[in-house]
């Protein structure tokens, strides 16, 4: 094949997958567009779908506050001592010395330095008094969680420790998961794993050892809540379904609420003792100390906002279909045609935006300049559905000449203006295929006949 005609097919195709693109949106599945432009037989028009933010580190959002709030070490300074060996005591932590600082922010700041950050509390000073630490993490806006809660231990990981979520911005508390060395002794619970749960269980506060128990050795440092395997229940072990996982999230409010928080805490309850009982001579090896939380999730836009900014130090929907809010929970003043609903993922992939409607009562509102239409050669926009076009114009948007749809056409400039319509994605393609057509012909006559 010559190259010229090699070349020719690549542009000629490249300009119909950019055009099927363009009108016909591929299944994303991720729910990250709230419309598109479309062509339809009386011309162009949106077509709006459910959407939502991308998923992001919310870690770079959040507030955090500690309980008690002199917990964090250093003053006064302290000296201490590793937890698998009570004479290397080495470990300095002074809050008025940068270099020798753990302050609260370290659990976030970037991984991947050495020596390693991290925030550490005083040591069990006052053993047997129960060394509790509550770490509250507050975003002011509701969340929904999309990955693992992971938190990094340098201290050794707690032997018991309570994981929390807030619906109502940290008003009230209800438990996540438990964690113990012993379940039944400190929680009075059977242990178990979210490998235990079951579609129909997904939703039981359980706990489990399996963070815990054990000599704590320096490559055991993780803590998990498990969203993903959760996930799995629905979606299958790679998440391959994600279709099942949005239609349950859809039909089933508890589910969808059970990955939903505005605020999480850590009670740290115990502190790692190793593998023997506590010594009460050297209680400088006994403390907490956090390298990194992850926290990975988005910003609840009940489907009515693909974007989200971080604004005077708050977390906003960017809201569309004419929705308002903080997580636009509610429609905007004058589109209060309808009783406001969240957005649906059914049916997949492109789900149901619900748009907010204007008023049926009271003054007519003009929007035709914002996203929803355009009116366009000076029609006006008649409750948010139609144009109301002049004598000279018809068509959705007032796009096309009307002299168009008379007998005889458009004929002389007395008739109308030019029409300003897109061809339709119909038109395109029957032009592509003229073209490959020619371009067919053009080659064959390069070659000697009978071949």
């Amino acid at each position: 094949m010559r190259p010229n005609f090699a070349l020719t097919l690549q542009a000629l195709w490249t300009a119909v997958c950019q055009a099927a693109m363009q009108h016909y949106p591929a299944a994303w599945g991720h729910y990250d567009v709230c419309k598109s432009q479309i062509y339809s037989d009386e011309g162009l028009t949106w077509d709006f779908m459910a959407c939502q933010p991308e998923a992001a580190d919310m870690t770079q959002f959040l507030k955090v506050t500690l309980d008690p709030p002199n917990i964090t070490c250093g003053d006064p300074p302290e000296t201490y001592c590793a937890l698998e060996n009570p004479y290397m005591c080495n470990n300095e932590c002074d809050a008025s010395t940068e270099e020798l600082a753990h302050p609260p922010k370290l659990m976030f700041d970037t991984e991947g330095r050495n020596p390693t950050t991290f925030w550490q509390s005083s040591s069990w000073k006052k053993y047997p008094k129960a060394l509790l630490v509550n770490i509250t993490l507050s975003w002011n806006k509701t969340i929904e969680l999309t990955d693992d809660i992971v938190l990094t231990f340098e201290s050794g990981r707690p032997e018991q420790m309570v994981l929390e979520k807030s619906l109502d911005y940290g008003r009230s508390w209800q438990p996540y998961q438990f964690y113990a060395t012993d379940c039944l002794d400190a929680f009075t619970m059977e242990p178990k794993t979210v490998q235990d749960l079951t579609q129909h269980t997904l939703l039981d506060i359980i706990c489990t050892e399996e963070y815990s128990r054990g000599y704590v050795w320096k490559y055991d440092k993780t803590v998990r809540f498990e969203i993903k395997d959760r996930f799995a229940l629905f979606a299958g072990p790679r998440l391959h379904n994600m279709a099942s996982l949005y239609g349950q999230l859809d039909t089933t409010k508890n589910l969808r609420d059970f990955f939903t928080i505005t605020d999480l805490r850590v009670r740290l309850l115990r502190p790692a003792t190793g593998a023997t009982m506590v010594d009460e001579n050297n209680l400088s090896r006994y403390f907490y100390a956090i390298s990194d939380i992850k926290v990975q999730g988005r910003c609840k836009c009940n489907l009515h906002a693909n974007s989200c900014v971080f604004d005077r130090e708050k977390l906003i929907c960017e809201c569309e279909h004419n929705t308002t809010g903080p997580d636009c929970g509610r429609c905007k003043r004058n589109y209060q045609g309808r009783a406001w609903s969240a957005g649906s993922y059914l049916p997949i992939p492109k789900g149901t935006a619900n748009v907010c409607v204007p008023n049926n009562v009271g003054p007519v509102t003009r929007v035709c300049d914002n996203e929803l239409l355009r009116c366009q050669n000076g029609g006006v926009c008649v409750n948010n559905v139609r144009c109301s076009c002049p004598s000279a114009y018809t068509g959705v948007l007032c796009e096309k000449p009307r002299c168009e749809t008379e007998l005889g056409g458009c004929k002389g400039a007395e008739s109308g203006q030019a029409p300003v319509t897109s061809p339709s994605i119909g038109t395109f393609l029957m032009l592509l295929l003229l073209l490959l057509s020619s371009a067919l012909l053009t080659e064959a006559s390069y070659w000697p006949a009978g071949l």
